[in-house]
């Protein structure tokens, strides 16, 4: 069943609706169908009712090492027992595990905007900041609703062929947005540890991974455009991960993504498969509902409790 796309024009824009998506199970003789809802139809070249989403484990990388206390010569001494530039997966309510390489199995992707916009007279305990987001989509080249009552979190819609010759505060805003390439999937951590750095078993786990530096962006859309190019499934292949160190003008450094993709050998799909992969395009159309219901109230209407605890979980400040 094709995941019905539609676009339409509302105050002169184009516009994603994100929530006509109707597949549910993964049929890989189909590939076209199958690469819309998995986020690479673009790479290189519904249902009404709504069940209560969970939280997904949030993975991404930690950028400063974890400092813990061992014993030498009868004194504690503090040692990094955790590095920087490791992955790190934090279960929601739960414990965060930590591992140098990764292996995933992407099962889709999608696309969206961001903003963070700070709060300047913030007191002690009041949030630093909100986040402005637009729904997600398998695709930026359409116009994304956002939860301000905009499209893009403000930014311009089409092409800008002269950066400069905008406003001041129009490029200082475009400045601001952040394009973000979302991944959900299952992970194997290779070297799994716990925040203590002691090593611990791990098991294959859901993830979502919210991509917004610039290069990483990039990095990780390599392997979603050579499986387009093959025309095939991200799910029935497994990406492995490193990270690189990159050294900012002040010393300090954070880290990028590296990836490979094993594109040798073929995954063989399960019936829990296609469980996990019905409750990803629920996740997303529950946080894509919560987006469109804000931008509703934003030009006037409302937004339950629950959809914006899922979008809160998601959203989170990362000032690295």
């Amino acid at each position: 069943m094709l995941a019905d796309i539609t676009i339409k024009h509302l105050t002169h824009r184009k516009e994603q609706n994100t929530m006509d998506n109707n597949i549910v199970t993964i049929d890989t003789n189909n590939y076209e169908a199958m690469a819309k809802a998995m986020g690479i139809a673009g790479e290189g070249t519904k249902s009404s009712d709504t069940k209560k989403t969970q939280q997904l484990p949030r993975f991404r990388i930690s950028h400063s090492p974890i400092m813990g206390e061992t014993k030498m010569n009868g004194k504690s001494v503090n040692v990094e027992v955790v590095e920087g530039g490791t992955y790190k997966l934090e279960i929601p309510d739960g414990d965060t595990y930590y591992s140098k390489t990764a292996r995933i199995r992407p099962f889709m992707q999608r696309y969206m905007y961001k903003r963070f916009v700070k709060n300047m007279n913030a007191k002690m305990g009041e949030p630093m900041g909100i986040y402005h987001k637009t729904v997600m989509a398998d695709t930026l080249n359409v116009d994304l609703k956002d939860n301000q009552g905009g499209f893009n979190c403000g930014k311009p819609a089409g092409y800008i062929q002269d950066f400069k010759a905008l406003p001041e505060k129009t490029q200082d805003l475009i400045k601001q947005i952040k394009r973000v390439r979302v991944i959900f999937g299952l992970v194997d951590l290779l070297e799994p540890t716990n925040a203590k750095g002691e090593s611990i078993s791990f098991e294959s786990t859901p993830f979502i991974w919210e991509i917004d530096n610039r290069d990483a962006f990039k990095t990780l859309g390599l392997p979603f455009t050579k499986l387009a190019q093959l025309k095939r499934l991200p799910i029935q292949h497994t990406i492995d991960l490193a990270t690189e160190e990159r050294k900012l003008p002040n010393g300090n450094v954070f880290y990028l993504p590296t990836s490979t993709l094993d594109i040798a050998n073929k995954v063989d799909l399960s019936d829990a498969d296609q469980a996990t992969f019905g409750d990803f395009m629920s996740w997303i159309q529950n946080y894509n509902q919560y987006i469109v219901k804000e931008w509703d109230a934003n030009m006037g209407g409302n937004a339950t409790a629950d959809m914006k605890d899922i979008v809160n979980d998601f959203i989170e400040v990362d000032a690295s």
